[in-house]
């Protein structure tokens, strides 16, 4: 086994759970695992799902990406999971289970670390079973930001007008304006440099994307799970 710590990315999502190993420097070593996300996804269904995928792969420390708000590695929100993640304590339980310290993050956040360029005031959206989102500053992150659940447009929020349950509902034609009408929001709001559009349903985006805002590979929030260990 290498001396240099391997880490195994974990991205927790409304619709699938990913894995992925990654070497010290962030590069990929194994291919990315995927399982459907249990329903319900309580707690204790989704760990034995990331035990399941964790199996046969060598690694030392473990970082998670989680859609919710996170402190200290307990859950405190899950709008798109079930009412018991509210005060989990998912790093312990993970590290118990596993054998390997691990880290947990709010799942935008980690998609961030692995898309943002570390200069000025970085933006990233993803647009998934719902609508995560995550703040840089200079490569400093503001944490547990959760935009998506603000006030939008027509007394629904981002989430609301761009998760996915809107998008099987009003289709991709709408579901593509509203989502040109949040970038003008989010730029007035934020006086970005770079926004970053990253999640399961960015493949979805057709519109023609205005200066400084790009899409970015859904694979980024697995790599984004190296940044959770640098001092």
């Amino acid at each position: 086994m290498s001396q240099l710590p391997q880490t195994l990315a974990v991205d927790i999502g409304g619709s699938g759970i990913k894995v992925m190993v990654l070497d010290a420097q962030g590069t990929p070593l194994s291919d990315r695992d995927r399982q459907e996300t249990p329903q319900p996804a309580l707690p204790e269904a989704v760990v034995t799902v990331i035990l399941e995928l964790a199996q046969g792969k060598t690694f030392d420390r473990v970082s998670v990406g989680f859609p919710g708000v996170v402190k200290g590695g307990v859950t405190l929100t899950a709008a798109n999971l079930t009412p018991e993640w509210v005060g989990f304590d998912l790093g312990k339980t993970l590290s118990d289970r596993l054998g390997k310290p691990t880290r947990v993050i709010n799942d935008a956040d980690m998609q961030g670390l692995g898309a943002i360029s570390g200069q000025g005031v970085e933006l990233v959206v993803t647009l998934g079973t719902g609508f995560g989102s995550a703040l840089f500053l200079q490569g400093q992150l503001v944490p547990n930001l959760e935009l998506g659940h603000h006030e939008f447009r027509k007394g629904e929020t981002y989430e609301q007008q761009l998760g996915r349950a809107a998008l099987d509902t009003v289709g991709k034609k709408k579901w593509n304006e509203r989502l040109g009408k949040a970038i003008a929001s989010l730029e007035h709001l934020f006086n970005y440099d770079n926004l970053y559009i990253g999640g399961g349903n960015a493949k979805k985006v057709e519109l023609e994307l205005p200066p400084r805002v790009q899409l970015v590979p859904n694979i980024s929030g697995l790599l984004g799970g190296i940044a959770l260990w640098r001092e």
